[in-house]
């Protein structure tokens, strides 16, 4: 059986790695949007689900192919729902140290029970580019925020959010573990089971 071809809207080498692995069992093979030329979407959408509509369309416009996208964000109540859909972009073009950094100096004088946050996802699948109904799937990761990184694993946030029930960072957790808890887990986990009733 040939691997069906679907382009993932981002160049993240931590997305693509998770994406492969999830969707390796389903004999889809995850390419990055580099290997098409395609040029970064403008992420001017005010959610979450706008961002991914908005980069999945972008992939498969200039891929020809069908398009994977998912728009994720941290949301800290502390900041009333901050970094949010600026998760990737909290401290400008500094990347994900830059990011960590200006996350806990925001958090620097709140108390343990008031760092409760989230993990959100939303992931997209279009058909075409013209795909009136894409596929829409949400998944959430609910955590507390450190006061110090841990761990070496995962990428972005990872290291700050801890984990209640595994009682470690997500930064501390193995691959298959991350997997099966994460918000982007949840949410492929809810598109695969919708594309195997197509």
């Amino acid at each position: 059986m040939t691997d069906q071809r679907v382009v993932l809207a981002s160049n993240n080498k931590g997305k693509l790695r998770e994406l492969g692995e999830l969707l390796a069992d389903q004999h889809i093979q995850v390419l990055p949007q580099g290997e098409f030329d395609v040029p970064e979407a403008v992420e001017d959408g005010l959610s979450f689900v706008e961002n991914a509509i908005k980069k999945a369309r972008n992939a498969a416009t200039h891929s020809g192919l069908p398009a994977i996208a998912d728009d994720s964000g941290l949301e800290v109540d502390a900041l009333k729902g901050a970094p949010g859909i600026y998760s990737a972009r909290y401290a400008g073009d500094g990347g994900d140290a830059a990011n960590n950094a200006k996350l806990l100096q925001a958090l620097e004088d709140v108390p343990e029970q008031q760092r409760s946050a989230r993990f959100q996802c939303v992931m997209v699948y279009m058909r075409h580019a013209e795909d009136p109904t894409p596929i829409i799937c949400q998944g959430t990761w609910e955590g507390m925020i450190l006061r110090n990184p841990q761990g070496e694993n995962g990428f972005g946030y990872d290291p700050l959010f801890f984990v209640p029930s595994e009682n470690a960072s997500a930064a501390e957790l193995p691959a298959e573990i991350k997997n099966t808890l994460s918000h982007r887990g949840q949410a492929l986990r809810q598109l695969i089971d919708v594309l195997n009733k197509c």
